[in-house]
């Protein structure tokens, strides 16, 4: 019960400060990046490790300049993932703007359903507001549950503000199979760290061997949607363009692993480009593969 009270305590304040405006939140930004980075120390070893391990051809300089690039971003991503609780539809609209907006109608023109491999890459928040108004059709997005209900509810109500609607990950095949006489749109986070349970294919990804999900492959293949990727690109502070880059046409005509394959390649040369915009503080290899009876190595 005293947790639920700090949680909705927590919340209420989140709001308020969702209240403030932009330039004010970059000022208490800029002032969070000090604090995590220089006195805090927010998951500096992870960052680090994860850079060496990923840029083992870059000097120690070069990933320490990448390492400050990403706290600062991080700061800044932090207050306007707070942000996005309250932004209006006209906010979102001026600062999360769809590149290519036809590739979904030339889809659905098709026939065909859309599935969306994303990244933990930019703002991927405010892309899920902007999400909304992609098109008319039903738009899915898949997400993995927090461990306290009340701050889920709360993202999730926040994420669906403006029309998507929110499936937990362990129900996806069902969804999808429920909403199979229409046209769906469906964004999937396709780097995720798999459970231990759930930890069996492994590629080689940022110069490491890297534990997968084959939900993109196996979803789009069932249901024979095109898949893309959902680019998300910095253009200034709080402004952002994303892109659905077509990356398969036609799941059902490849061959095992070539979809996942596709879409790991798509996000490393992604995060290669700009690394400071990726979820660096993540222990995403935390998972060995000779920590797993039988893996299965895929490249």
């Amino acid at each position: 019960m005293i947790k639920r009270g700090f949680a909705y305590i927590g919340i209420f304040f989140l709001y308020l400060l969702s209240l403030f405006p932009f330039w004010l939140l970059y000022i208490i930004s800029d002032i969070l990046y000090i604090i995590l980075y220089y006195l805090a120390g927010y998951r500096r070893k992870v960052v680090s490790e994860n850079l060496a391990n990923a840029f083992p051809e870059k000097s120690e300089a070069e990933r320490k300049t990448i390492e400050k690039k990403y706290f600062r971003y991080m700061a800044d991503l932090m207050l306007e993932t707070i942000k996005s609780v309250s932004m209006s539809e006209k906010q979102v609209k001026r600062r999360m703007v769809c590149t290519n907006p036809e590739i979904v109608a030339h889809y659905f023109g098709q026939g065909k359903s859309i599935l969306a491999a994303a990244g933990h890459y930019c703002n991927w928040e405010m892309a899920c507001l902007d999400f909304g108004f992609l098109t008319e059709h039903t738009k899915l997005i898949v997400y993995k549950p927090q461990s306290s209900e009340i701050f889920t509810n709360f993202i999730n109500r926040t994420r669906s503000r403006f029309g998507a609607i929110m499936i937990p990950m362990r129900q996806t095949l069902r969804k999808l199979i429920e909403y199979k006489n229409e046209l769906t749109f469906t964004v999937l986070a396709a780097d995720q760290t798999p459970s231990r349970e759930e930890a069996m294919y492994f590629t080689n990804f940022l110069n490491q061997p890297t534990a997968v999900f084959l939900g993109v492959e196996k979803l789009s293949t069932l249901r024979d949607c095109a898949v893309v990727f959902y680019r998300i690109d910095l253009v200034k502070r709080g402004y952002y363009t994303y892109t659905l880059v077509p990356l398969v046409e036609n799941p059902k005509e490849t061959k095992p692993f070539e979809i996942t394959k596709i879409q790991v390649s798509y996000l490393e040369d992604l995060i290669r480009e700009r690394p400071e915009y990726w979820l660096w503080s993540h222990r995403r290899w935390k998972i060995k593969p000779t920590e797993v009876a039988k893996p299965v190595f895929f490249n």
